[in-house]
């Protein structure tokens, strides 16, 4: 239970009259997520629309009738961020950005630019690629060669769009890997 006694949410309701918090870089829009998640407020970090877009590529989507506690959140933290707006209907839907590609006994899992590899067998990660970011190698190094349910998150090794990416490519393998189907 959080601040408001709502319990973390990831379905698609839980954003009902969403909202949208843009942040100036991608750094601030993490530590922007862990605070307010971490007030037990429901959110998630996505790319955001492309006419919502100032620099960074991460926002958070938030439920516009929280709109309040989470400026004082942000406000409390020293967290700056551009603007919240309002995701109004016509909007674009925020960006759709996992991507599977079968190769057999080896899945890969696209979530922006970043890929993550596993073996379909036991679960260990054979290969990151892509991105750009300088923590890209040391999220390798960390990373490859675990079982998706052994490895660190990259979220909490990284503090790059790439890590977050990478995130979500090994929540969506992990998933996937245990017999989850995709939203």
């Amino acid at each position: 239970m959080g601040l408001l006694g709502n319990k973390d949410k990831s379905d698609k309701s839980a954003f009902d009259g969403g909202g949208i918090v843009i942040f100036s870089d991608v750094q601030v829009a993490i530590q922007g997520e862990k605070t307010v998640r971490g007030k037990g407020l429901s959110v998630r970090l996505v790319a955001p629309p492309p006419e919502l877009r100032m620099g960074c590529d991460l926002a958070l989507e938030i439920n516009l009738v929280e709109q309040g506690i989470i400026e004082i959140l942000l406000k409390n933290e020293n967290i700056p961020y551009v603007k919240i707006a309002p995701l109004k209907k016509g909007t674009q839907e925020l960006l759709n950005i996992v991507k599977l590609t079968d190769f057999g006994n080896w899945m890969m899992v696209k979530a922006g630019n970043m890929k993550l590899t596993y073996d379909r067998r036991d679960g260990r990660i054979v290969n990151i690629s892509g991105g750009g970011c300088p923590d890209v190698p040391y999220l390798n190094l960390q990373i490859v060669g675990k079982r998706l349910d052994e490895a660190p998150r990259p979220r909490d090794l990284g503090y790059t769009l790439c890590a977050m990416m990478l995130d979500v490519a090994l929540v969506e393998s992990l998933k996937l890997w245990r017999g989850g189907k995709r939203e």
